[in-house]
C-alpha cells in the first residue's frame, strides 16, 4: 500500500485578531509581545549582574525601566519622523503606538544611553551594563516581533515557501498571495544571536561594553537582509531602504568599537556598594583589648 506523503507544513497562517481576549478583559496582542519581551530581557540582565556580583535584579529591573520608557518614545520618534506622510495630517496617530510603528533603531539608541545613565548612577558601570544588556536586548527582540505578527504587518515579498505568511487582505496582490514572515526570521536570528553573546562572553570574557559591539554586528547583519525582504513602503537612497543603511552603519560601528577597544580586560573587581562589613564582636570575658574588624 502506497500513502501519498504529507508536507509539514503548508503555510504559516496569521491571528485574525490583534486583540487577546481573557475574559472581560481585551488584551493588544502587540503591546502584550513588547511586555513579554521585556520582562524576558530585564530577567536576564538581572541573572547577569547577580551572577558576576556585579549588580542586582533591583538594579536591572531600575535600569530597565527608565531604558524600556525611553527605548519607546525613541522608537516612536524614529518610526514617526522617517514615516512622516502617515502622520502629518493625522497628529493623534503619533501616540497610538498598539497600532505598530516602533522603529528599533531609535530605540535602541534612547534606551541605551538611557540605561547607561541610570546604571551610572546607581553605582555600576555602564559599560557592565552594555556588556549584559546585549544578549537581553537581543532575547526581548526576539520575543516582541512576534506583535508583528498579531498586527499582520511588515511582511516580506510573495512566496510559495512552505513557512510562507498568510495575510488576510494583502494590498496589491490577489487573495491567497503568501508572504515570507520577516517578524519571525528576525525573531529567530535574534535568539540565536542572545546565544552566541552569551556564549562568548562566557568563553572569551571580553572586556565590559565590547559585547555590544558584537551585537552591533550580529543584529546589524541580520536586520540588513531581512529588511531586504520587505515590501512595506519604506524611504529609500542608493539602492537601499533607510533602514538597511541604519543596519550597515550599525555593523561599522561595532566594528570600530571593537577595534578600537583591542586589547582591553575584563575587570572582576565588584563594585564598593556589594561589599559587606561584618559587625564588630562585642569583647567577652575580662579581655579590655578593643577588637577592630572591617578596617582597610
Amino acid at each position: 500500500m502506497t500513502g501519498q506523503a504529507i508536507p509539514l507544513l503548508a503555510s504559516l497562517p496569521s491571528p485574525s485578531s490583534g486583540t487577546l481576549s481573557i475574559g472581560p478583559l481585551e488584551l493588544r496582542a502587540y503591546g502584550l509581545m513588547i511586555a513579554l519581551g521585556v520582562i524576558a530581557g530585564v530577567w536576564l540582565l538581572g541573572k547577569q549582574l547577580e551572577k558576576s556580583q556585579l549588580g542586582t535584579r533591583d538594579d536591572a529591573s531600575s535600569i530597565a525601566i527608565w531604558g524600556v520608557v525611553a527605548g519607546v518614545i525613541g522608537a516612536r520618534a524614529y518610526h514617526v519622523i522617517t514615516d512622516w506622510s502617515k502622520f502629518d495630517d493625522n497628529l493623534t496617530a503619533i501616540p497610538k503606538i498598539w497600532e505598530g510603528g516602533l522603529g528599533i533603531p531609535g530605540g535602541l539608541l534612547a534606551g541605551i544611553l538611557v540605561g547607561a545613565w541610570q546604571a551610572k548612577r546607581r553605582g555600576i558601570r555602564p559599560a557592565v551594563v552594555l556588556t549584559f544588556g546585549a544578549p537581553a536586548i537581543a532575547l526581548a527582540q526576539s520575543i516582541g516581533r512576534w506583535g508583528n505578527w498579531f498586527n499582520q504587518e511588515l511582511y516580506g515579498k510573495a512566496t510559495g515557501l512552505p513557512w510562507a505568511l498568510e495575510i488576510d487582505n494583502p494590498r496589491g496582490y490577489p487573495p491567497g498571495t503568501t508572504f515570507h514572515p520577516t517578524f519571525l526570521y528576525e525573531s529567530l536570528w535574534n535568539l540565536a544571536l542572545c546565544g552566541v553573546l552569551l556564549w562568548i562572553q562566557r568563553r572569551y570574557r571580553l572586556a565590559a561594553g565590547r559585547l555590544l559591539g558584537v551585537y552591533l554586528i550580529g543584529y546589524g547583519t541580520g536586520r540588513f537582509w531581512i529588511e531586504g525582504l520587505r515590501i512595506d513602503p519604506a524611504n529609500s537612497a542608493g539602492g537601499l531602504r533607510l533602514n538597511q543603511w541604519v543596519a550597515l552603519a550599525a555593523i561599522v560601528a561595532g566594528a570600530i568599537y571593537l577595534v578600537a577597544t583591542r586589547g582591553q580586560k575584563w575587570d572582576e573587581t565588584p563594585r564598593p556598594a556589594d561589599e559587606v562589613t561584618e559587625p564588630t564582636p562585642e569583647p567577652s570575658g575580662d579581655t579590655t583589648a578593643a577588637t577592630t574588624q572591617g578596617q582597610p
